[in-house]
């Protein structure tokens, strides 16, 4: 039932276009809305990618202005990311489209269902979260 939801969910939010960014460009983004300031490097690594392959996604962000580039304080050889305040808007208006998609949607369902969905939802998050939380852990402490 989980991978059933989760295609649906895809289909609504494909509703909701990411354009112009495709799906591994928008990873980005959300990686550095919640990373500001990371280097290349770690930006990669989040992505289990090359640096060469991340610095193109960089690449075209930047020329759409949703990503800048800015040299580090301390170190000339090295570049913080961070996402513009485009960036920002396109993810704020992308979120907004995305859950329009599922007001349509959860406004069909019974206020019972709605409930139980959303408890069913917070105790996966918190399930979800402590796995990657733990993952992340074991591959630092590795």
């Amino acid at each position: 039932m989980a991978s059933e939801a989760a295609e649906l969910l895809e289909v609504l939010w494909g509703r909701a276009s990411t354009a112009p960014v495709s799906v591994s460009q928008l990873r980005v983004l959300f990686i550095l809305e919640h990373n500001e300031g990371i280097n290349l490097r770690t930006l990669a690594d989040a992505l289990s990618s090359t640096p060469p392959s991340t610095s193109r996604l960089c690449d075209r962000l930047q020329a759409v202005g949703f990503v800048e580039r800015a040299p580090h304080s301390t170190s000339r050889r090295e570049l913080r990311l961070h996402l513009s305040s485009r960036g920002r808007a396109f993810l704020d208006d992308l979120r907004s489209r995305r859950e329009r998609e599922l007001q349509a949607v959860l406004a069909q369902m019974p206020a019972r269902k709605r409930t139980a969905l959303l408890q069913g939802l917070e105790a996966f998050c918190v399930a979800a979260a402590s796995q990657i939380h733990d993952e992340t852990a074991d591959a630092h402490s590795a």
